[in-house]
């Protein structure tokens, strides 16, 4: 019998706020171990909870985003449990009425889109973190009350690399519309992983098994991966899976079981008494819907529509937002905007990346996650945009070679000039004068009589090498296309 998995994810991501949920404590990285903390978020006797505003309007937003639905009222629930980093005793979470619903997220897959359904986006707040060490443990409160927006998904993920392509493409939309940095270095951003198997073509669910807290998309696709066969395994083989807790052991690649699965009730939900529930006015969710941006792939969907780009330029462009706004504010004015696409992506990105010390090659052929790739430098270029296409301009009209061409982007990187300004005083113009070339070629063809013999009894490839002898001639100034033309007709006359 043949299985499949069915894969939910419950993604829970920090919220780009200066200050924590319920308080003025700064919501930072990196501080000394319970310096960020005050009476509220850590749950003191007698303190009242205020409800951080951009909070509530990233949570919106992040609907707006999702297609989400932003119902009339929301409130705050507590998740009643006992455990050391949760100092109150209880978790500020969102329970019945949640401040959005449904909605789903499209993205590539597979050479298509797919679509996954969305429960819900709910807000809550974090708790503090343990450190364990050989004889004793520490607590860290810098993180308690710091708002998380939990982003649930529904079983609609059918693989492990399915549910990477979802993961990433959620951090995309997160990232670029200022929602949450999604470090995931500092933990912005963790998984629960909800996996279950069945027999292919039913649609009954399998018992649920759920993999807590990943913190590497990587690792969720390895764990995914592992935890599919272990389940394939087990039933294949006359087993029975029962609804449980496991944890991904990274090193040795498997996972193993922490307990058996709550369910809700076992966390006593009742409403937050101390905050009043939500109610967003018409003006307020006007001002959250000012926010709302461009979807990565609908982005990409419109570069190649509108510029005819192909896929894998208009992907560089919807990944690098700077980058893909520079393009647009240039290509209007384009008569061949695929040519100036090339010139940004292959040349100024890279240039741009070597500013910022960004060795993504080199991560790449170690299988390290890229960083996001933070153009910094475009508002310090030298040049105005203008300058490009006037580069692009000389490279169509063969004014100068392709490989003139790179030696004046250099220079117009380094130095602001003009193309123009810079081809002339170089001397970089390129010669297409006939009479030029012909000599060129009159002498290359006598020095080099035998590929020249080469050519003639049909060794094509004997061309290249006489073509490149007159670029050397010439010091690189002669034009190949006709040098090419000159060479096969003097050589079969």
């Amino acid at each position: 019998m043949e299985y499949e998995a069915v894969i939910g994810l419950e993604t829970h991501v920090q919220l780009k706020t200066r200050s924590k949920m319920w308080c003025g404590c700064l919501n930072a990285f990196g501080a000394p171990p319970n310096t960020n903390v005050c009476p509220v978020c850590l749950g003191m006797p007698g303190v009242l909870p205020v409800a951080n505003e951009e909070a509530l309007r990233l949570t919106v937003l992040t609907g707006r985003l999702l297609n989400c639905e932003i119902p009339a009222h929301a409130k705050f629930d507590r998740k009643n449990y006992f455990y050391p980093d949760a100092s109150k005793n209880y978790q500020l979470t969102q329970y019945d009425q949640p401040s959005t619903k449904g909605g789903y997220l499209d993205f590539e897959f597979a050479g298509g889109v797919s679509r996954v359904r969305l429960t819900r986006a709910h807000l809550e707040e974090d708790v503090g973190k343990l450190t364990h060490f050989d004889r004793h443990s520490g607590v860290d409160f810098n993180r308690a009350g710091v708002p998380l927006l939990e982003i649930v998904s529904e079983p609609d993920l059918t693989s492990a690399d399915m549910a990477y392509e979802y993961l990433n493409a959620l951090k995309e939309v997160l990232q670029q519309a200022g929602v949450s940095d999604c470090d995931m270095e500092k933990g912005m951003v963790r998984c629960d992983v909800n996996i279950s198997v069945r027999p292919k073509g039913t649609k009954e669910l399998g018992a649920k098994i759920e993999i807590k807290n990943m913190n590497s998309f990587s690792g969720v696709r390895r764990a995914a991966e592992y935890e599919i066969a272990r389940q394939v395994e087990v039933v294949t083989k006359g087993g029975k899976l029962a609804q449980s807790t496991r944890r991904w052991d990274d090193v040795a690649g498997i996972t193993e079981e922490m307990r058996t699965k709550e369910h809700a009730h076992d966390y006593r939900y009742f409403p937050e008494p101390d905050l009043m529930p939500c109610a967003p006015t018409e003006s307020w969710l006007a001002e959250v819907g000012a926010r709302v941006i461009e979807l990565p792939l609908a982005r990409k969907q419109r570069l190649m529509k509108d510029f005819q780009l192909p896929a894998t330029d208009a992907e560089v462009f919807k990944s690098n937002v700077a980058l893909g706004n520079y393009f647009e504010a240039v290509a209007k004015q384009a008569k061949n905007p695929k040519l100036l696409a090339n010139w940004l992506i292959n040349n100024l990105q890279a240039k741009l990346a070597e500013l910022n010390g960004l060795e993504t090659a080199e991560q790449a052929a170690l299988g390290v996650e890229p960083p996001d790739l933070k153009l910094t430098g475009l508002a310090d270029l030298k040049f105005k945009p203008d300058a490009l296409l006037e580069l692009v301009a000389l490279v169509e009209a063969k004014t100068i070679s392709s490989s003139a061409a790179q030696t004046v982007f250099g220079e117009l990187f380094a130095t602001g000039k003009a193309p123009t300004a810079i081809v002339q005083e170089k001397g970089l113009a390129q010669v297409s004068d006939t009479g030029a070339l012909e000599k060129f070629c009159d002498d290359v063809i006598a020095a080099n009589s035998g590929p020249a013999a080469d050519f003639r009894s049909g060794k094509a490839a004997a061309l290249n090498f006489l073509k490149g002898q007159v670029m050397k001639l010439s010091k690189g100034k002669a034009n190949p296309a006709v040098v090419g033309e000159i060479l096969e007709r003097k050589l079969k006359a």
